[in-house]
């Protein structure tokens, strides 16, 4: 039996206005979510995957940011519909997010347990400040912080990154949400805090068990970290798959070219890798058809024409390519 399906996200359109006109950052994306799974979104920088996140979130940037159309569907209800006051009781309660940059994620001039202090005035009112206090600490030792009441009367600049990325988490973490979107979370960490940081991730998800969004440009996270993976570029989701399936039969030109650049133990060393030519397209200048046609290697007529379906390449796994059959 599947899991529950707990967040879907369906043909969702964002725009945002520079000089005076509006340029579609996503277009028509969408994708599911099943409880207690961890997804992977994936893709070059300014491919959509953070303006996906802020969308579910409700923190589109007002009045530059729009949801032009579609829907997000969290257990039943749409998200975009939503009036303020009912989505602000589910934004950090039911659907947390840990931001990518926590230096300026974290207010500088509060101490870090009055930020996590927030969290419990906002969504439960009725505890008491020493109550609060208690679960601020819990929280924060549960995320791995030694010291924790020390931490909490400590300012973000008196951190380090790796202690910052944690308090991130127990801030995100501490009214047990249902869903956990986990923006490039080891993001300026070096390697070692950044498999701590994830690690920490997928442990507490199992304790809580939390569904997460977690969107990387690191195709090596996702196949460790992931159960499903989605791959969007320039905004258009061009491939979903489970993950084993999407590293052992990639089908769309572009995931078939982030994962050729990998570098591999059993390539010829010192050799130049595969790369992708080109660069991606400014959102003003996106092609009209298949946004990866000015880099695609194998261009068909129809491909600067109007932007591919998805199709099916087998059980749960979709692309959109013209180069591809139904099956």
């Amino acid at each position: 039996m599947k899991p529950e399906t707990i967040l879907r996200i369906k043909d969702l359109v964002v725009s945002f206005a520079i000089e005076g006109k509006r340029v579609m950052a996503v277009d028509r994306a969408g994708f599911e979510l099943r409880r207690g799974e961890t997804l992977g979104v994936v893709g070059e920088s300014g491919c959509g995957k953070s303006v996906t996140a802020l969308s579910v979130m409700g923190l589109l940037p007002i009045p530059a940011g729009k949801i032009e159309s579609g829907s997000i569907e969290f257990m039943g209800e749409d998200l975009v519909t939503l009036p303020r006051p009912t989505m602000q009781a589910i934004r950090g309660k039911r659907i947390s997010m840990i931001f990518q940059e926590p230096m300026t994620a974290l207010n500088p001039v509060h101490k870090v347990g009055k930020q996590i202090k927030e969290v419990y005035l906002l969504h439960f009112p009725g505890l008491t400040n020493g109550q609060m206090a208690r679960e601020a600490a819990a929280m924060l030792a549960k995320v791995g912080i030694a010291d924790p009441e020390k931490v909490l009367d400590t300012y973000p600049h008196q951190l380090s990154g790796g202690m910052r990325q944690r308090v991130m988490i127990a801030m995100a973490l501490a009214a047990k949400p249902e869903i956990l979107i986990a923006d490039e979370p080891t993001t300026a960490l070096d390697v070692t805090v950044q498999a701590q940081i994830l690690d920490l991730i997928k442990s507490l998800q199992k304790e809580m068990a939390m569904a997460v969004i977690l969107i990387t440009h690191d195709l090596g996270v996702i196949a460790e970290n992931c159960d499903h993976a989605v791959v969007m570029y320039g905004g258009q989701v061009a491939e979903t798959a489970s993950v084993s399936e999407l590293f052992s039969n990639p089908c769309h030109p572009y995931t078939k070219g982030l994962l050729s650049s990998i570098p591999g133990l059993s390539g010829t060393p010192k050799s130049v890798l595969p790369t992708i030519r080109g660069m991606v397209p400014s959102l003003e200048d996106m092609p009209e058809g298949c946004r990866f046609s000015t880099r695609c290697p194998a261009v068909y007529e129809q491909c600067n024409l109007a932007p591919p379906q998805k199709r099916r390449q087998g059980a749960g796994h979709f692309a959109a390519c013209y180069a591809l059959e139904e099956k």
